[in-house]
């Protein structure tokens, strides 16, 4: 058992926490919860971490017990975790490699490319809800939050083992590449002439969703084959990046019936 905070893997696993850095280099990163840890694909898993006080649970234990696994005394636990109330387990996970082949996968996919966004409660909830509204995956510019950061994976809810992601350079690189796929692309803009809700969504689709404050590049922008808006009432002028992302993909899966 590891009884001590001084132990090696507890200070990596607080690097891993804490720093985008060391999860690239070692390839790895960190999910808390039960929920994380029965969701976690096997081939995913690195190594499992169980709290003394939950090491009586025998369904929790069984599968644990396949992979390589520690037990870790409750106080130093708590130092692991990057929650304040720590659930009691905590898994070590491969980071996951993906192809523009699975983001664009079957015949009409349907993809969000996020451009700058910064705040780890909209990528991970636009991953959830994508998995959701049947997106085939999510693509983000280099500039964007690290999708392997603790709040972004919590925000996934499960959704980071099932939705392809990757990350390009940026978004005006991409043109050539989804005109090659037949890929229409949408921003949601104060400029956009057309609703969203009058667009045809069928066919291969990707929505740009720009920055939480500053919206989407103009060079983003002009990249896009369409632009278009959503509606607003009163003073507002725009909504937040996860909800418009939301709005949008949910009615791409309502024409997609």
């Amino acid at each position: 058992m590891i009884s001590s905070v001084s132990n090696a893997q507890v200070k990596n696993i607080i690097q891993l926490n804490q720093k985008t850095k060391a999860r690239r280099e070692q390839g790895l990163f960190v999910a808390e919860g039960r929920k994380m840890f029965l969701e976690a694909p096997g081939e995913w898993v690195s190594k499992v971490y169980v709290s003394e006080s939950l090491s009586g649970d025998r369904e929790l234990m069984e599968r644990a017990e396949a992979f390589p696994h520690e037990l870790v005394a409750d106080n130093v636990f708590r130092q692991m975790c990057d929650t304040q109330t720590p659930q009691g387990i905590l898994t070590v996970l491969r980071k996951p490699s993906y192809t523009m082949m699975d983001i664009f996968k079957g015949d009409n996919p349907l993809v969000m490319i996020l451009e700058d966004l910064q705040d780890p409660g909209n990528a991970g909830t636009i991953l959830r809800t994508g998995e959701g509204a049947g997106v085939s995956g999510v693509l983000l510019t280099k500039t964007c939050v690290d999708v392997t950061n603790p709040k972004v994976i919590r925000s996934t809810m499960g959704s980071i083992y099932r939705m392809p992601f990757l990350y390009v350079e940026n978004v005006v690189s991409l043109r050539r590449e989804l005109q090659k796929l037949t890929i229409r692309t949408f921003a949601a803009h104060l400029k956009g002439q057309n609703s969203y809700d009058k667009e045809d969504y069928t066919g291969g689709t990707a929505f740009l969703i720009g920055n939480e404050g500053k919206g989407l590049t103009e060079e983003a922008a002009r990249a896009a084959d369409c632009l278009i808006r959503i509606p607003m009432c009163g003073k507002v002028e725009s909504l937040n990046a996860a909800m418009a992302a939301g709005i949008l993909m949910y009615e791409a899966a309502r024409q997609r019936r």
